[in-house]
């Protein structure tokens, strides 16, 4: 798997590379798992290729079992990839929503995602 650990102040948080593909709840917990047990991570950084388009179509309830476990685990997410090019209105308010909390996040780059990570 493509990933590299950040650590920023004494807090790690993990860039899963474009190469490593989650393909259902299942991978993704086993990846949070994994970052965490091995690198104690409190974040996780994934470009949007990684999760598919399966997470960006809201019906699937694929997006909605990925924040429930990062919820149940006390765990936050960044999404890097560029959302303007989804036309779902009801995408762009859960993005928005997001971006209003501190759980899960939408960004354009891997800076910005792994400033808002590292945010207490």
């Amino acid at each position: 798997m493509g990933l590299t650990v950040i650590n920023r102040e004494q807090v790690a948080a993990a860039v899963i590379g474009k190469d490593k593909i989650i393909r259902d709840i299942q991978e993704f917990l086993d990846v949070m798992a994994s970052i965490h047990y091995y690198f104690n991570a409190e974040g996780l950084a994934v470009h949007e290729e990684s999760l598919g388009e399966k997470f960006f179509d809201l019906k699937t309830g694929y997006a909605g079992d990925v924040l429930q476990k990062l919820s149940n685990y006390n765990m936050k997410m960044a999404v890097i990839g560029e959302f303007g090019k989804y036309k779902s209105k009801s995408l762009q308010d859960f993005i928005y929503e997001c971006n209003q909390g501190n759980c899960v996040c939408f960004k354009s780059d891997e800076e910005d995602a792994l400033s808002a990570l590292f945010q207490k």
